[in-house]
């Protein structure tokens, strides 16, 4: 957003300077980017008069001029047509440099005569294109002025960076408001008188009940117009904030923009058929636009119309066949407002971004049209000449309703969301002097957000104003240790999930990746997603189509890339949000990782190995264990297996009969094949808001439960069925007896060809090895005797097992 300094002083009284102006705008959130000072570039340059003006003694087309300047006379060879005695224009003295040609003026002769200097065309000093002629000024004006002020550009520029929400700043008005409220000045009032019409409008306007979006429409007719230049003051001010003027008609509605973030349309109203309409396009409906392309319509996008074609695009551009031209006579004005959503949707699929999309689509005040209205109507007339008739208008006032834009602020809320202790009157103050109707009562302040402010949306949004006008700077520094000393920070269960996982995989020496949350949808499909519930309106590629049902897809293709750049032993993991529908409930947080290539390093004394189910299964239950789960009591089974693990070779572990933690295994060769990512790669998923919540008792740790008795094993090799699991061994071993009996390990499994000989058919043999730790006294043969005992007991009756000979 661009405006010049005179501009803004239209709407602001102030006496502050430009750098005070320039801080405060930074000071309220409205970050200034660039001030150019037109002074600057001009700053060589002066105004001279031509003494007299001789031929050129070898050249027929230069002239030979004394030009009188602040510093005396001096000879200067022209070739300007309208170079004559008496002529006042602006010089350029040696040494200067000349801005619309590069150059850098030295004393020389031209054809055999001295020139010390030049006087300057408009193209050359980038006023404007104009360079038919040296500049004339009025005969009056002092010599030695400076020509920036003499020329009238003398006027700063400030260009400020605007945030989505502050769609009131798109207008001068708006800044000088802000800037007010902020102690600047004040802010001129607006006043708006109406103009009186004649007779009614032979155009009247239609909203259609259709579902478009326009809300409100405003009209007005005027006729004997006559449309050729605007003033040279508008022309100077849309120039400066980098808007080419076009004629006087058009500049008026780029004008009112500028100022009051109120774009406007005029159509030539002898090139219309009939009434305007507001309605949604008709498929395959065509508009060739002010731009010289040809756009096709559908029903999505909201039309202006005639009653028998399309001739604008509401709120984004209007159509060229309409267009006000010099022959202009008859004007029919557009004042109207449309949802910014729809018109956000439309430019979009239009691919077209103009000035008024811009403003639109950020909320222009829906209560302005009638001032708006007024405002360029009177602007037309004292420019362009003309009688205007009675406004005519269709819809109704697009302001949400008062109770819908009334916000409490409680007394404290500020001190107690943004530090800042402000007495109760000076935030009325601010609010007051932002536009809001404010109300004290006994439980603080009544706001009512004010129509040019619809993002003002709670009391939080009122706190947000008040600092940002008293300043963020007002907010009082407090040391960290003294903020540890109030509260320590405190973090949710699931926030230390995260960062344990994190910490816990980087530590087994795999990398931390971060992807997108979209995928596309080939790959979703791939892992349980694709459904048209999780697919992104508006994605930001083509290959980002679909919210994650899983990391791992994302993961998998970031190894792939890997493998594809000669880095094929990669381990990735990641811990982040997916998405099993569009509920918030639907939003799961998962650490998962994947292993690819090899697990060993070439060596020529060990044997080279992928990863596989054991690798994976290790990590998953090494990040249960870190976060806290009862890894003791873990289920595994191999049922109900996501199908894009191998069938073969992965499991699931679970807590009871339906607490699902965890997912790991070798992937589907076939899923690897449809990524394009060579085999084998293992991989787990750790549903970290699955696990059970904790029982806090305090912050204190349990005591340490160490014994100073010597432990002592026992191995144990049972028979079972090649069918039962040996966790399940394990499991029934350790629950002989949870106080003594510490850890229980698998050592050997002897099963196949071999196995079925010897032991029978359909048999394997599960050697244990159980770790045993006395607590209170040394243990006897017999105690120990009767602990493995209640072992093979234990683990014959939970797998029907039998003690190997």
């Amino acid at each position: 957003m661009k405006f010049t300094l005179s501009w803004l002083k239209d709407y602001l009284e102030t006496d502050a300077s430009l750098s005070e102006i320039v801080d405060a705008l930074n000071a309220i959130g409205l970050e200034v980017e660039e001030v150019i000072d037109p002074s600057e570039k001009l700053a060589a340059f002066s105004v001279a008069r031509i003494i007299a003006c001789e031929q050129h003694p070898n050249a027929d087309r230069l002239k030979v001029c004394r030009v009188q300047t602040a510093n005396g006379e001096v000879q200067v060879v022209c070739g300007a047509p309208n170079a004559r005695e008496g002529l006042v224009g602006i010089f350029a003295p040696p040494g200067s440099h000349i801005p619309g040609t590069g150059l850098d003026l030295k004393v020389a002769k031209v054809r055999g005569v001295e020139s010390a200097g030049m006087m300057c065309s408009e193209r050359e000093l980038e006023i404007s294109e104009d360079h038919e002629g040296i500049i004339e000024l009025p005969e009056d004006t002092p010599i030695g002025e400076p020509a920036a002020r003499a020329l009238g550009v003398d006027d700063p520029v400030i260009e400020i960076a605007i945030t989505p929400n502050r769609g009131d700043a798109l207008g001068i008005y708006g800044i000088a408001r802000d800037l007010a409220a902020r102690g600047l000045g004040h802010l001129k009032p607006l006043h708006v008188e109406p103009v009186a019409g004649k007779g009614a409008s032979p155009i009247a306007v239609h909203i259609h009940d259709d579902g478009n979006a326009c809300r409100q429409f405003i009209g007005r007719y005027f006729t004997g117009v006559k449309n050729g230049p605007s003033p040279e003051w508008m022309q100077r001010r849309l120039k400066a904030v980098g808007l080419r003027p076009i004629s006087a008609l058009v500049d008026i509605t780029n004008y009112v923009m500028m100022s009051f973030n109120r774009p406007l349309h005029v159509f030539d109203a002898d090139r219309l058929k009939g009434d305007i309409h507001a309605r949604r396009a008709r498929p395959g409906e065509t508009l060739l636009g002010l731009d010289g392309k040809e756009y096709t319509l559908d029903p999505d996008i909201t039309v202006i119309a005639d009653d028998e074609r399309a001739v604008g695009i509401a709120g984004i551009i209007g159509g060229e066949e309409t267009g006000c031209t010099d022959e202009t006579v008859n004007v029919f004005l557009e004042v109207a407002y449309f949802e910014p959503i729809a018109i956000a949707r439309a430019g979009r699929k239009l691919n077209l971004m103009t000035d008024a999309r811009y403003r639109f689509e950020r909320g222009v005040d829906p209560a302005f049209l009638p001032q708006a209205a007024e405002i360029a109507s009177r602007l037309i007339l004292e420019i362009c000449g003309g009688e205007a008739s009675e406004i005519v208008s269709a819809g109704s006032e697009a302001t949400p309703p008062r109770e819908e834009r009334t916000f409490t602020l409680r007394k404290n809320r500020v001190k107690t969301l943004a530090g800042l202790d402000l007495p109760l009157e000076r935030q009325k103050e601010i609010l007051s002097a932002l536009g809001f109707e404010i109300e004290e009562t006994a439980e603080g302040l009544k706001a009512v957000a004010p129509s040019w402010r619809l993002d003002i949306r709670g009391e939080a949004d009122l706190v947000e104003e008040i600092v940002r006008i008293e300043g963020l700077d007002r907010i009082p520094s407090t040391p960290m240790s003294r903020l540890h000393a109030i509260a320590r920070p405190v973090l949710t269960d699931r926030q230390r999930h995260i960062v344990r996982a994190r910490h816990l995989l980087a530590a087994r020496g795999m990398h931390e990746a971060v992807t997108y949350s979209f995928l596309p949808k080939r790959h979703a499909r791939l892992f349980g997603g694709g459904e048209k519930m999780l697919e992104l309106a508006n994605p930001i590629s083509t290959e980002l189509s679909d919210m994650r049902p899983s990391l791992l897809p994302n993961l998998v293709a970031a190894a792939g890339r890997n493998a594809a750049r000669g880095h094929a032993d990669v381990c990735l993991f990641e811990v982040g949000s997916i998405y099993r529908d569009d509920t918030p409930e639907g939003e799961k947080t998962v650490a998962a990782g994947v292993r690819a290539g090899y697990a060993s390093p070439r060596h020529w004394a060990l044997a080279r190995r992928t990863w596989d189910v054991f690798d994976a299964k290790a990590d998953a239950i090494a990040v249960l264990e870190a976060l806290g789960a009862p890894v003791a009591s873990l289920q595994t089974r191999t049922e109900d297996l996501p199908s894009w693990y191998h069938p073969g070779r992965a499991g699931v572990l679970t807590l009871g009969p339906k607490t699902v933690l965890a997912h790991f295994g070798e992937l589907h060769p076939a899923v690897l094949e449809a990524m394009d990512v060579k085999g084998p790669v293992a991989a787990f998923e750790v549903f970290i808001d699955a696990l059970p919540a904790k029982k806090r008792k305090g912050t204190a740790r349990p005591p340490l439960a160490a014994s100073d008795l010597m432990p002592l094993t026992r191995d144990f090799a049972f028979v079972v069925d090649e069918s039962v699991p040996a966790e399940k061994i394990v499991q029934a071993a350790r629950n002989a007896d949870r106080t003594l009996i510490e850890a229980v390990q698998v050592f050997d499994v002897f099963a196949g060809e071999k196995a079925a000989q010897q032991l029978g058919e359909g048999k394997k043999s599960v050697a244990i090895e159980v770790r045993i730790q006395p607590r209170e006294k040394t243990l006897t043969d017999e105690e120990i005797q009767a602990l493995a005992d209640r072992i093979v007991s234990a683990v014959a009756k939970a797998t029907g097992a039998t003690l190997r000979a």
